[in-house]
């Protein structure tokens, strides 16, 4: 049995968490959500993050992974999107990892679905190239190839008549304009062939919070490309942050006792590579 891993998902309105069983991929505990604090400073968002581990019996070797609304790149967030621009700069996992007294290991919250719907649910055992997309308040990427991240891949960011896919197609802009289900799908239909033609996926998944009615709009879609609803909804940012932590701090073991070893050979300490 794999030991549990701890998941959070750090949103623009709340801050979820929950022990996860990585055998079952569901989550081990009913999770907590305390609302995001306003202003969303890095400080200020510690500190609900610490409180929200500090409502379960996290043990102190439990890995902790942590969604985050942003670009991150050796766990440095690069943007910010629904969070204090403050963030931009910062080792959000250094910053956590301090705060909390556990290993915290941070992920784009896209990508934490996306590989949640990989392990779990309805990309399991997908080859080739996968491209999940979360419908929201913008669209968030997540690519795999072969089952393999590619992180960051911001397609929401591509443009589509002048301006941010996402700012055209986003579930978000349909309940702002108000427009019927046939009039979105036609947006989608041009934002989806354009994803389609760049990069020639084998599957598409679609999440985030429409997605549980994805009758009512995938099937108006014409793609060459299988289309599918996500399976884990609001479930798998928490779910994929904690097997992506559950696997880094695996990996880090691994690079600790390599390191050691390489050191007892040579009998000079070796250079440790930080998380």
């Amino acid at each position: 049995m794999t030991k549990p891993a701890f998941g959070i998902d750090i949103g623009g309105s709340g801050i979820k968490g929950a022990p996860v069983d990585l055998d079952a991929g569901t989550l081990a505990a009913n999770r907590v959500r305390i609302p995001t604090p306003k202003p969303s400073t890095p400080d200020a968002v510690a500190d609900v993050v610490a409180e929200l581990i500090g409502k379960f019996d996290v043990s102190d070797d439990m890995p902790v992974g942590v969604t985050f609304p942003a670009v991150i790149h050796e766990g440095v967030a690069q943007t910010a999107s629904n969070v204090d621009k403050s963030w931009i700069g910062t080792d959000v996992d250094a910053l956590l990892t301090e705060r909390t007294g556990h290993d915290v290991f941070v992920v784009n919250d896209a990508d934490a679905a996306g590989i949640a719907e990989m392990e779990f649910g309805a990309g399991r055992g997908a080859s080739g190239v996968t491209i999940m997309t979360t419908l929201g308040t913008g669209i968030g990427s997540a690519m795999f190839i072969d089952g393999i991240l590619v992180p960051n891949s911001e397609l929401g960011h591509l443009t589509l008549h002048g301006e941010k896919a996402e700012a055209y197609a986003a579930s978000s802009i349909f309940e702002k304009e108000k427009l019927s289900w046939k009039e979105w799908a036609s947006r989608l239909q041009e934002y989806y062939s354009m994803v389609e033609f760049l990069f020639t996926p084998d599957l598409f998944i679609v999440g985030g919070g429409i997605s549980k009615e994805a009758d009512k709009f995938l099937p108006l879609l014409d793609l060459k490309t299988p289309i599918v609803s996500a399976d884990l909804r609001n479930q798998a940012g928490i779910i994929g942050a904690a097997v992506l932590a559950k696997r880094e701090k695996k990996s880090l073991v691994k690079q600790e006792k390599k390191a050691k070893k390489s050191e007892k050979k040579s009998g000079k300490p070796s250079k440790k590579k930080s998380a």
